[in-house]
Formats: structure tokens, sequence, C-alpha cells
């Protein structure tokens, strides 16, 4: 689609009405999205025919010290991954000290299975099997 002769006055136009929270053909997010739908614009002429434009935005928002939706989105979607990965690291470390003390267990059960299975088939076992005793 070619650019009409009066897209970049709609995005400048629609540029103004976002910083000044006046939007009126979006929901006046700090988007590029949203400057696009306000200018009437496709989505794509910001970044591929005025970048110039679009740079001049995020600028803006940077000026008036806010942060674009889309990074906020991105630093709250980082910190709950960061809040993810130290969970299952903590988890994995449980888990890791779970295997060496299972590992333990099991040695000194086999240990003590062949020193069983040992005395069982001596010629003078300790080990007695117990007869059933019916219930009372």
């Amino acid at each position: 689609m070619t650019p009409t002769h009066d897209e970049r006055d709609r995005i400048r136009a629609a540029m103004q009405r976002i910083l000044t929270d006046t939007a009126r053909n979006s929901d006046g997010a700090l988007t590029v999205v949203a400057l696009a739908r306000e200018a009437g614009v496709p989505r794509n002429a910001l970044p591929q025919r005025h970048p110039d434009l679009r740079n001049e935005f995020y600028d803006h928002v940077r000026r008036r010290g806010a942060v674009p939706d889309t990074e906020a989105r991105q630093r709250a979607t980082i910190a709950k991954l960061k809040k993810s990965v130290a969970a299952k690291n903590q988890e994995l470390g449980r888990l890791r000290a779970d295997v060496l003390a299972l590992v333990r267990v099991v040695n000194q059960l086999t240990v003590e299975n062949q020193h069983l299975r040992s005395q069982a088939t001596a010629d003078d076992p300790t080990v007695v099997q117990l007869k059933r005793q019916p219930p009372r």
C-alpha cells in the first residue's frame, strides 16, 4: 500500500492526541500500534515508511517520563519469569539434596540386605524365620 499525501500529518496529529490523552480512534496506549490505529494508517507504516516518526513518538514518551506500554509489559514479564526461575532453582536444589539422601539410603539398605542374605545362607543362620500366629 502506498502512503497517502497526508499520512505524515495524520501520524503527527495522532501522536499529539495520544500524548495529550485525547485519543479518539484508539485506546491511547503509548505504542506504535495504537499510534497507527489513531492515525488511521496500516500498522507497518510507522516502522517501514516512517521510522523517524516512530522514533520521535518514543522520544516524546520517554521525555514525559512514561514508559511505553510494550516496555512495561516486557518488564512485567521479565520480573515474573525471574521469580519463576528462582522458584524452580530452589525446587531443583531441594530435589538434588533429596536425590543424595535417597542414594545414601539405597546404599545402606543394599549393604544391610547383602549382610542379611549372607547370614541366611550361612551354616548357622542367626536369622530365623518366624511362624505366623493365628489371630486371636
